[in-house]
């Protein structure tokens, strides 16, 4: 499981022109299982998505799609981890 913050390197004039983009990139990896929660940093400085791939490197292939990292709109960084305490339910995220 992976953990990506972005933040953003751009005003936020230029992530709003690629915020669509980013949503549809959003959704077809919510559809392909890859996933499994998104959202805004409070501030609005960037964002974390938390991604289920089988290793790094399906995770960076993942992430490069995203119009913010192609368009250079944000700064990513991936946290990789194994939960070994959750939730029940959390299990078959994992």
């Amino acid at each position: 499981m992976f953990i990506f913050t972005l933040t953003y390197i751009k005003p936020i004039n230029e992530v709003e022109k690629f915020l669509q983009q980013h949503i549809d990139y959003l959704e077809e990896n919510y559809r392909l299982g890859h996933f499994i929660a998104s959202g805004r940093k409070v501030p609005r400085t960037g964002g974390v998505l938390l991604c289920r791939a089988e290793n790094k490197e399906q995770a960076l292939t993942i992430m490069q799609k995203d119009p913010f990292y192609i368009q250079q709109i944000a700064q990513y960084d991936i946290i990789e981890f194994v939960p070994s305490k959750y939730t029940t339910g959390f299990e078959q995220f994992i």
